[in-house]
């Protein structure tokens, strides 16, 4: 168990939505660490009830909900139970989301508002829900998890990018429209990060080695470190950071110009470094 003091967030009321595999579940293993009382949400319920019982036979307050984060009504019903177990939300992490893939040309229609639906509408469902309880509580912090698709288009996606930069925006937006009610609203955008769904990935070491050299950590990321970014933002420790968008992604968007073609530049011994 993590030294949960310097946080504080040992007794407060968190909840992860999309928390039953992945990015989800190590932000709520994270938060279970520190002390929280962790509320995981996410659409399949055994996998989330599943996830909660991994974490309360390491001594974890934590509670699965099954809950639809693209349905109003859900939603609803979700943090009234959430309040009633836990006591009142002051922290969100809005983790859900899914993606189509396909070109904008012939995308589906019904598969670009189904991605539109839960990685940015369930964003302002649950945001706007859960931000009741806070403000009941005299504030909280709300950390959405986006991409750095967000900033950087990434052809056949679909909706992906898009909804990922709407999820920026929105996420300033709450920032002021809440801020004086003692909300603050971030944005975290992850790299490329191992997880379940991205394993096949990283199944040949040798594209492994290509990946982590696209960013300037030489390393691909870990859902640890999307998690520790997650515990700071909800904590009072950053009670000063609002409306910004935190890039965890081992500085792969500081490579752009390294990536360029540069004959006797790019390899490490170059003209200028190598002494006759």
């Amino acid at each position: 168990m993590r030294d949960s003091h310097w946080l504080g967030l040992q007794g407060r009321t968190c909840v992860v939505t999309g928390a039953a595999h992945g990015i989800g579940q190590g932000i709520a293993r994270a938060l279970a660490d520190a002390g929280a009382r962790v509320a995981l949400l996410d659409h399949d319920a055994a996998a989330c009830e599943q996830a909660a019982a991994a974490l309360r036979t390491e001594g974890a307050d934590a509670t699965a909900f099954a809950c639809d984060t693209s349905d109003p009504d859900s939603v609803a019903r979700t943090a009234a139970a959430v309040r009633e177990a836990l006591g009142p939300c002051s922290g969100l992490v809005n983790n859900a989301g899914i993606l189509r893939s396909g070109a904008l040309q012939d995308l589906d229609l019904r598969e670009w508002n189904q991605v539109l639906n839960v990685n940015l509408t369930g964003y302002l469902l649950t945001a706007r829900t859960f931000a009741v309880q806070m403000r009941d509580a005299g504030g909280g912090s709300i950390v959405h998890i986006a991409s750095i698709s967000g900033s950087f288009p990434q052809t056949r996606s679909g909706a992906y990018s898009a909804s990922k930069a709407g999820v920026m925006l929105m996420s300033r937006q709450m920032a002021v429209e809440w801020g004086a009610d003692g909300i603050r609203s971030n944005t975290i955008c992850p790299g490329m990060i191992r997880t379940h769904l991205s394993a096949a990935f990283y199944a040949d070491p040798a594209n492994e080695q290509r990946r982590a050299a696209m960013t300037a950590s030489r390393r691909v990321g870990e859902t640890a470190d999307i998690a520790n970014a997650a515990l700071f933002l909800l904590s009072s420790r950053s009670g000063y950071i609002n409306a910004a968008d935190l890039a965890v992604n081992g500085g792969m968007d500081a490579m752009l110009m390294d990536m360029v073609p540069r004959p006797g530049f790019n390899d490490a011994a170059s003209p200028s470094t190598t002494q006759e």
